[in-house]
């Protein structure tokens, strides 16, 4: 549209201004979107978004070869995704088949798809325990739905008899995220069956996005005896293929067909696919990078246990640390994405004041975030 025609009809044109909202729903104007890793800093070494460092077990193969069009990319793809479920089963076991498993991008689209098939808008209600993953939260503001809180406890636990008394009948989802973000923490599995065991009129969705960096036994082994639970996966983290945006819901076929009946048609493309198949099927490499993080990780913790203004450093399941320092936590945190080595702020978060979260590198990776971590400390210390 040119300059000139906005000139010429600028009275007519006035009134579409403002077109979005005056239209809108009211719980889309007032939302707070999630904020991503990448909104503040996406350049230097980046260890903020919990990512796997060492890189992506597997890559495409000939797919974007013109002269070797196996994938008949001018086709659409399976929407059901049976060859990508198949191999799934196999390599988590616990005697899944593909009619209970559910492929989405990511874990955010069967978060949002759960609610959309379970929750009344502006009647139904999900539950949460903070500090937790923020896209529950942002999700259930998308669909209108209320939040119900119930804390963890200062040490990161499941307060079970608390969640059990707080539940309603209009609370249809209880969202669990374990190993906890950004607590790192796992949650037993004896908290998980019992609260599944008494959740009898609701879903209890547990979210192990980081579940390969645990030594916990995934929840994945209750779904057998407990139809009304979920439980949520991912390529993102130990797989290294957080760019294909890969998730799975996994649970009993009912749930899982009703997820499959309202999603997009064709929600994932097959170069994805072919990358997640290629991943699943590389458990040799797969096992030799979750050996490498967790060594990284134990070598990470210790480095900065030594430093004599960190405070605290909590005991991790995942492929991240969160400690806390004695203070200038955020001043830290922002000064060193400056100099280039970029963490995450978790201050603002319940229990985490004056908290940082960095994500397990590769060595030169984390010597380097070290090295900065000290310096920039003691520059803010200097000022005082």
């Amino acid at each position: 549209m040119s300059t000139d025609w906005c000139e010429k009809n600028k009275d007519s044109w006035s009134l579409f201004r403002g077109v979005a909202e005056r239209l809108a729903r009211p719980n889309i104007l007032s939302l707070k979107p999630y904020k991503c890793a990448r909104n503040d800093y996406s350049h230097g070494i980046l260890l903020d978004a919990n990512e796997n460092a060492i890189g992506p077990i597997s890559l495409p193969t000939k797919s974007l070869d013109p002269y070797n069009n196996h994938l008949s990319l001018e086709r659409y793809p399976s929407p059901y995704q049976i060859p990508l479920k198949v191999e799934y089963s196999k390599f988590r076991g616990y005697r899944l088949k593909p009619d209970n498993i559910f492929v989405g991008v990511g874990s955010d689209e069967a978060i949002d798809i759960l609610m959309r098939i379970f929750c009344k808008p502006n009647k139904d209600k999900i539950m949460i325990t903070p500090p937790t993953y923020g896209m529950y939260q942002v999700s259930a503001n998308v669909n209108d739905i209320g939040v119900v809180k119930v804390p963890l406890t200062p040490e990161f636990d499941l307060r079970v008899t608390e969640i059990l008394a707080a539940t309603a009948y209009n609370i249809k989802l209880l969202f669990i995220c374990s190993p906890g973000n950004p607590t790192s923490k796992a949650i037993p599995l004896y908290d998980i069956e019992e609260i599944a065991k008494h959740f009898f009129h609701g879903i209890v969705v547990v979210d192990e996005a980081y579940v390969d960096f645990s030594s916990e036994v995934s929840a994945v082994s209750l779904l057998e005896k407990y139809s009304n639970l979920v439980v949520l996966q991912t390529l993102s983290k130990s797989f290294g293929l957080a760019g294909i945006r890969c998730g799975f819901a996994l649970g009993s076929p009912d749930i899982i067909q009703l997820m499959n009946n309202i999603k997009s048609p064709y929600n994932i493309n097959k170069l994805t696919e072919e990358v997640a198949i290629n991943a699943i099927k590389n458990v040799q490499m797969f096992n030799k990078t979750v050996n490498i993080l967790l060594n990284h990780r134990g070598l990470l913790a210790k480095a900065l246990h030594d430093l004599d203004f960190v405070v605290k450093v909590f005991p991790s399941d995942s492929n991240f640390l969160l400690f806390k320092l004695k203070k200038k936590a955020k001043e830290v945190y922002k000064t060193m994405a400056m100099y280039g080595v970029v963490i995450r702020y978790r201050g603002s978060e319940l229990y985490c004041d004056q908290c940082l979260r960095v994500t397990i590198g590769k060595e030169n990776e984390n010597n380097a975030f070290i090295e900065l971590l000290k310096k920039v400390y003691a520059e803010h210390l200097s000022q005082e």
